[in-house]
């Protein structure tokens, strides 16, 4: 049994799971051990402090990408198919919060097997890609790849600097605070994009640990200089790309938990991503607090086509 095959057992197989499907579908099915991409769910869904949901995000992007988006890539003009091999490790058991099992004891028990899963898929060589779920778990994620000492490129509407919220210290809002802080990233390697809430403390945090910010009105105002900013500080490094959905403006993103006005538009977000250089090494990335309501699967649809952007532009190089 290799490591990897050791760490399944986290997982509920995306065939069994509620929507039977793995993310992308792809027609000739990738194995573990030919896949250079791995893409695992965690739908964690506990701290989330205004709206619910983000359980049912890595399903939202699983049915979407399997039932409604193909993988060929119209202004590309190539399939992604062609380009990646992924394999869809599921969805992992979430314990239920009850008597005997506290809230603290499941996010400290989940957040292991991130890391373990994390660590063992980097030690296969192979990309992790993780499914959310609430940002709390990119701390997991983040922390495991740390040693590849990466740029962090985090798309988000809020700065999740904050130390604790609420009475909990590993929260969706604290996840980049404790990264810093535990020493797992130095502030000058966090590149905030899209930013437009935050507490004055967390805005004095960023400031004083050297993070860099591109706050949503100065990329409406003047976006060249992000794109060349990008372009020059990920030349020859590795990066790691954590994407909080509400990173888009409110209309795009009607069921996740925490939308804000003022956000970016899928166009920008396209040249954001374009503007990363070819000579970048993408390491690892997340996609977090996509929700369905309602049946309404437009952040799921959103979600997916903008992975597989970051994967067309930032894989290829080295596949």
């Amino acid at each position: 049994m290799s490591i990897l095959e050791e760490v399944q057992s986290y997982f509920i197989i995306p065939e069994l799971g509620d929507v039977g499907v793995s993310f992308a579908d792809f027609p000739r099915k990738i194995s573990l051990i030919d896949s250079n991409v791995i893409v695992f769910g965690v739908p964690l869904d506990l701290t989330t402090s205004f709206g619910k949901g983000t359980r049912e995000g890595p399903n939202s992007i699983r049915l979407t990408s399997a039932k409604q988006i193909e993988t060929y890539l119209f202004e590309e003009n190539i399939d992604l198919a062609d380009e990646v091999n992924i394999y869809d490790l599921g969805d992992m058991k979430i314990p239920q919060l009850d008597s005997n099992c506290s809230l603290s004891s499941i996010i400290s028990s989940v957040g292991s097997n991130i890391s373990t899963t994390a660590g063992q898929i980097k030690s296969s060589d192979k990309i992790p890609i993780l499914l959310g779920g609430e940002h709390t778990i990119s701390y997991y994620q983040v922390k495991a790849l740390a040693d590849a000492k990466p740029l962090i490129l985090h798309f988000d509407a809020h700065r999740d600097l904050k130390p604790e919220y609420g009475g909990m210290v590993m929260c969706h809002t604290t996840p980049f605070y404790h990264l810093i802080n535990d020493g797992h990233i130095p502030g000058h390697d966090l590149v905030q994009i899209g930013i437009r809430q935050c507490d004055r403390e967390e805005n004095q945090f960023a400031l004083n640990k050297g993070v860099n910010t591109f706050d949503a009105w100065a990329i409406h105002d003047d976006i060249e200089k992000l794109l060349l900013y990008l372009k020059e500080v990920t030349c020859n490094r590795a990066i790691y790309i954590s994407f909080d959905i509400d990173v888009y403006d409110l209309p795009y993103v009607p069921c996740t938990g925490c939308p804000e006005p003022f956000g970016l538009d899928p166009f920008q977000i396209t040249k954001i991503i374009k503007s990363v250089s070819s000579s970048a090494l993408l390491i690892g990335m997340d996609m977090v607090e996509v929700a369905v309501r309602n049946g309404d699967y437009r952040e799921g649809a959103l979600a997916v086509q903008t992975l597989y952007r970051i994967l067309a532009n930032l894989q290829r190089a080295h596949l």
